[in-house]
């Protein structure tokens, strides 16, 4: 196909010598071809942004604050790993405390994977679709040492997530998040694997997969696909000096939460094999002096005289090359190693002592549950005494107030909780009208709202208008689905 080219253009070719222009012509050509050969994530997107969730947890202030959410955001944490959940307020007693994070649905009928730290402390947990609609949920199990957390909404025919396989990935893959990062929904990043199998500082039990895909608050529990639609990974951790993104983002490989999620669903808490023995890296320095010709394995520094390697007859300075048929790399791979055995197996473990290498029989133990993973179960909706099922205390305006906003009736707010609060209703504003079941209702007092919003079902959808100052606005509000409240008598 001929194509043409500016006058002022063919000019400059004409002065270009002839192996230069061939170059500049095989070059311009193939161009395109290797703009072709990047990845198309439309469609990928298009596909599975309906099983990504937006989560919202609330919890009242009365509870500790994580002294890290209460640094500034210029205050450096070098060699640190800060988790996704944004920072919040200093709590005001009274007030909610609100947390957002991600999540993906892995059942049709409302199982949901996310992230231990979106919804701990929670006293309520509002769970968002793609459609827009809003369900409350329950936590059927948290496990914080994994940082997973499997939850429940009351639901049927979800669209859900198609699950792959992290060891299909390689280190180069590119991958892609959905999540809400800062609040907002169905945010698309994608990156390339950086690294897998990565150990972080006190997180052992997880091979992290280490990417360069944008992360920031609210991406927390989020899915990480590959480029088949697959989820490979549960975004977790970044690598910052002041909270945000910077380049290193870890997810949990996603076949680690389902082992989770299936003991969670099954015990509401995770069992995890320990031996009890401290261990430390084999460096080239300890290899030679030991007479081994590969710097590998866990050297066993400690024996808990109260576990079962003890029993098995494990000593300080044995080398573990192996356990359970599966070979030691190193002291950060062990644990991992160890800790998916069921307690109360028998398992071969391979050591090296004294120049030979041996084989001994362990039971595997357990280790302790935390407190923390206890099963639990959100706590009634946190409304204010005296206030309607939406959250609302209310109160009649005098005449004074009605002839000043120009209205005949409304009932005026005091205080705003729960599911208002979260529509940012607040003192001061008027609500002037209630529409549900496509009819609009004024407004003439306050105990007619509370009338109005108690006769409600839980779960209904329902519109207010408000006015605040000179302007009128309508919410669209959904009565809770648990502990409805009702005005104090």
């Amino acid at each position: 196909m001929t194509r043409f080219i500016p006058g002022s253009l063919a000019a400059r070719f004409a002065a270009i010598p002839g192996a230069a222009l061939a170059l500049f012509v095989v070059v311009a050509l193939t161009q395109p071809a290797a703009a072709r050969e990047l990845p198309e994530f439309a469609q990928l997107v298009a596909k599975n942004a309906p099983v990504v969730v937006n989560i919202t947890a609330t919890q009242s202030s009365r509870r500790a604050e994580n002294p890290l959410r209460s640094l500034g955001d210029d205050t450096p944490l070098p060699d640190w790993l800060r988790r996704f959940s944004p920072r919040k307020e200093a709590p005001v007693p009274g007030e909610e405390e609100q947390a957002t994070g991600s999540g993906f649905i892995i059942g049709a009928d409302g199982y949901i994977l996310t992230n231990a730290h979106v919804v701990e402390g929670a006293d309520e947990i509002l769970v968002r679709l793609s459609d827009r609609r809003e369900m409350p949920a329950r936590v059927v199990g948290r496990d914080q040492r994994s940082d997973i957390a499997l939850l429940k909404v009351d639901a049927n025919g979800l669209p859900v997530a198609r699950l792959g396989r992290p060891e299909t990935l390689s280190v180069g893959d590119w991958v892609l998040a959905i999540g809400s990062p800062f609040g907002f929904e169905s945010t698309v990043t994608a990156g390339i694997v950086s690294a897998k199998g990565r150990a972080l500082p006190d997180e052992t039990l997880v091979p992290f997969i280490q990417t360069d895909v944008a992360i920031n608050p609210g991406n927390s529990g989020g899915p990480l696909f590959n480029l088949k639609g697959e989820v490979v990974g549960i975004n977790s951790q970044i690598y910052s000096r002041s909270g945000g993104f910077m380049g290193i983002s870890f997810a949990i490989p996603i076949d680690v939460a389902l082992d989770v999620q299936a003991q969670l669903r099954q015990y509401g808490y995770v069992r995890r094999g320990r031996i009890g023995v401290i261990i430390q890296d084999v460096t080239r320095e300890i290899a030679d002096s030991f007479g081994i010709s590969e710097a590998r394995g866990a050297l066993v520094s400690g024996v808990d005289p109260d576990g079962t390697a003890i029993k098995a007859g494990v000593e300080p300075g044995d080398i573990v090359l192996a356990f359970g048929g599966k070979p030691v790399a190193d002291s950060i791979e062990m644990p991992r190693i160890v800790g998916v055995v069921r307690p109360g197996s028998k398992v071969p473990m391979q050591i090296y002592r004294a120049g030979s290498v041996r084989e001994l029989m362990v039971e595997v133990g357990e280790f302790a549950r935390l407190e923390a993973d206890a099963p639990t179960t959100p706590v009634k909706e946190p409304v204010l005494r005296g206030a309607n099922s939406l959250g609302l205390v209310t109160q009649d305006l005098t005449p004074a107030q009605k002839r000043e906003m120009g209205l005949n009736g409304g009932a005026a707010i005091r205080q705003s909780a729960s599911v208002a609060a979260r529509a940012e209703l607040r003192a001061g504003d008027v609500v002037t009208a209630l529409v549900s079941r496509g009819k609009l209702v004024e407004v003439r007092s306050a105990e007619h709202f509370n009338q109005l919003t108690n006769a409600l079902a839980p779960g209904a959808a329902v519109t207010l208008r408000v006015q605040r100052g000179d302007a009128q606005n309508f919410v669209g509000l959904r009565v809770p689905a648990r502990a409805v409240a009702r005005p104090a008598r």
